[in-house]
């Protein structure tokens, strides 16, 4: 008897073992397929991961980090919020997604993917020429896709010397205008 009073015990933690396992895993099903509901993420083996499949979404976390930077000033060669040169706002921005892209404007001529204006989104990089010598001297991120109308985000050493929103359609930058890039 105490034998089968003993097999009745184990079964029965096993079932009730079973039935809070199922119970968990139903629960958290329910909650929008195992995402939260609040963010597009996903717990796996007890670690939050962000599902970056979707370019749009990143780009605007891009944007609106560096929008959180404007009015930084314009410091040559600097890479903090205590100021930044142009290829070290996009460092810094990129690099607090832990995306790598170079630090120099000029490294970027052969960087990325090359993606036609009239497609660019947000997050994306435009290339400009230096003003006084044919190389790439310039660099922002696009705030405001609208093609040739678009708004990028950028640290100017020009008059405002600081991070500011300027648009491609500027004579100044229209004219320097090389290319837009696509790292994401």
């Amino acid at each position: 008897m105490k034998f089968k009073s003993m097999s009745a015990v184990k079964l029965t933690l096993f079932i009730g073992l079973l039935l809070l396992v199922l119970g968990s895993i139903a629960y958290g099903s329910s909650k929008a397929g195992g995402f939260s509901s609040q963010k597009n993420e996903i717990i796996v083996k007890d670690t939050l991961v962000d599902l970056i499949d979707d370019d749009t979404y990143l780009g605007d976390k891009i944007v609106n980090f560096g929008m959180g930077l404007l009015g930084t000033p314009y410091v040559a060669a600097g890479c903090s919020k205590n100021g930044f040169d142009c290829s070290g706002f996009v460092y810094y921005v990129y690099n607090h997604f832990k995306i790598k892209v170079p630090r120099s404007s000029s490294q970027f001529k052969n960087f990325g993917k090359e993606i036609q204006i009239a497609n660019v989104k947000k997050g994306d990089i435009l290339l400009f020429l230096s003003p006084t010598r044919n190389i790439i001297g310039h660099i922002g991120i696009v705030s405001n896709p609208k093609g040739m109308d678009s708004d990028f985000i950028h640290s100017t050493s020009g008059r405002e010397m600081k991070v500011i929103i300027t648009s491609l359609k500027k004579p100044g930058y229209t004219r320097r205008f090389v290319k837009a890039i696509r790292v994401l």
